[in-house]
Parts: structure tokens; sequence; C-alpha cells
């Protein structure tokens, strides 16, 4: 495999990020959003969680980006601010090569470096098994399964709850207040 680039994602990176995307939206259940959201959108997201002091990462194969990952707040209620929710979009064609778990072990680095205590993986569709086994090797243990929640491509749909600690999790109170 060629040289692999974990970086922190930049605006120049925002029409492939569009692109992944966009695949992920018509052709996958990873993500239960229906209508692929244009640049602007994706543009105003990303700024949402610069704004916020998220890590957000690109992987580029020869400078080119093959996926990216980034974590946000998991709810918006301000006793949550030490959780975080993440997520990881690939291209189809770099499945399967570890490139999605070397992301979420670089993404779980950035959120713990942050003070971040706990993540979340918020999966769509419980037969997502690549999404499952990625994060059970990353540390996240099962927390439970909403069935049938979501409905895309004439079928229903199931999220699967995973969580891990970060840093210190529960064992210790946060720094900062």
């Amino acid at each position: 495999m060629s040289l692999l680039e974990i970086r922190p994602a930049a605006v120049a990176d925002l029409p492939s990020i569009t692109e992944i995307y966009e695949h992920a939206v018509r052709y996958g259940t990873a993500t239960f959003e229906l209508i692929p959201p244009d640049l602007d959108e994706m543009t105003r997201r990303y700024d949402v969680l610069m704004d916020g002091g998220f890590p957000y990462l690109v992987a580029a194969l020869e400078g080119r980006v093959v996926g990216y990952a980034y974590a946000g707040a998991y709810r918006p209620r301000p006793a949550y601010r030490f959780t975080v929710e993440n997520s990881v979009y690939l291209q189809p064609a770099i499945h399967r090569r570890g490139i999605g778990l070397q992301l979420l072990q670089r993404l779980i680095a950035e959120s713990e470096a942050r003070g971040y205590r706990q993540m979340i993986a918020v999966i769509g569709d419980s037969a997502n098994a690549g999404s499952i086994g990625v994060h059970r090797r990353c540390g996240f243990q099962m927390i439970g399964t909403h069935p049938n929640v979501g409905f895309k491509f004439g079928r229903w749909l199931d999220t699967v709850m995973m969580q891990r600690a970060l840093g210190e999790g529960a064992d210790t109170l946060p720094r900062t207040n």
C-alpha cells in the first residue's frame, strides 16, 4: 500500500470529503441522511466543528483524500460536554485496508488530548459488521441497539450504540468544570 498520511482536515479537503459522504448517503446505510448535502452545507458543518475545537482528520494516499473522521458534540446540553460522538467515512475502494482503524485510533488520541472522557459511536445498520468490528478493535463496548429506527432503501434499519472511555474516563473528575 502507498504511504498513508493522517492529518487535520483543511478547507481544501472539503470537496473530497463531500464526495465521500455523498456516496455514503446515496448507497450506504452508515448515515441515515437521504439527500447528500452540498459543499456549502459540508463547509458549514466543518466550520461548526472547528469553531467548537473538535478534531477533524483526513486520510490521504499519495496526497488524495480517501477517508475522513471527526468527533463532535454528543448532545447539545452542557452536562454532555466531556462526551463526543465519532464519525468515520471512507471511499468504497479502500474499505478493509485498515485505514478506518487508523483514522479512528488517531481520532481517539486527538479527543483524549482535548480532554474528552467518553466517545460514543452511533452506527447505522446493525449489519454494518465492518464498522462494528473496527470500533471493537479500538476498545468500544456494545451499549445497545435501537431496532428499526431508520428507514432507507425500502427497509428498516437499526442503530448500534457503542462507547469507550477516553483517557481517565470516569475514574477521576475533569480538571475543568
